[in-house]
């Protein structure tokens, strides 16, 4: 961070604006009412990926051990295959993003996603869960690398320095507690042998989050590309 603001220069576009229009001043009320509804939809829209995200890993150790019986050791194993296989989507996806553009890279990933949920929750053996892991973050970390560069670009040019980190921490705000709603919803939908349904329960989460995800995605604007 030192080195960063040491030795990075500031882009050309923030310095020229600056020249311009001098020291930005944030006021509330006229930010609100020119950006209120592009930050409303950004938030909304990090609502729902943060969903995503906490919906597909939070509770899925537990799933692992109470639901399949498997120990920590074979469910850590599983979670490190899945935390490669999210390091490798968001990288993929991230650059793909730059050809196909970000709307449409969010859009396959969350459809992937949708598509991969049987395999990632239900999948009969212990490989094949494995598999179903691995891609469901490919997936779903894939739609997060999109997710830098696609704020900044819906980013009003003066508030980018605020806007995008408003957005998606207003987003991790309420999507907070998907974790325990998830857990909450669980012990209401019970198995066959009557314990919580974490399968079922986190299957009926996500396929509401990825639909929700597909349409913010397809309703928001395109920016690939835009000056910085």
């Amino acid at each position: 961070m030192i080195y960063i603001r040491a030795q990075v220069p500031e882009s050309p576009v923030w310095e020229r604006n600056r020249g311009i229009h001098g020291e930005a001043r944030l006021r509330v009320g006229p930010f609100l009412k020119k950006h209120g509804a592009l930050l409303f939809y950004a938030a909304l829209l990090m609502t729902a990926f943060n969903y995503m995200s906490h919906g597909t890993q939070d509770l899925y150790p537990t799933f692992l051990q109470k639901q399949r019986g498997f120990d920590v050791n074979l469910t850590s194993r599983i979670s490190l295959v899945y935390a490669v296989g999210a390091i490798c989507g968001g990288t993929v996806v991230g650059f793909l993003s730059q050809r196909w553009g970000r709307r449409r890279s969010i859009i396959l990933a969350a459809l992937g996603g949708a598509a991969l949920i049987p395999l990632w929750i239900f999948a009969p053996s212990t490989i094949l869960l494995t598999a179903g892991g691995f891609l469901m973050q490919f997936m779903v970390q894939g739609a997060w690398g999109v997710v830098p560069v696609h704020l900044n670009e819906l980013s009003p040019p003066q508030y980018r320095g605020m806007f995008p980190g408003l957005a998606y921490q207003l987003g991790n705000c309420a999507a907070a507690f998907a974790a325990q709603q998830q857990a909450w919803l669980a012990e209401r939908i019970r198995d066959a042998n009557g314990q919580p349904n974490y399968a079922l329960t986190m299957a009926m989460v996500e396929i509401v989050v990825f639909v929700a995800i597909i349409i913010l995605a397809a309703i928001g604007r395109e920016e690939r590309g835009k000056e910085f």
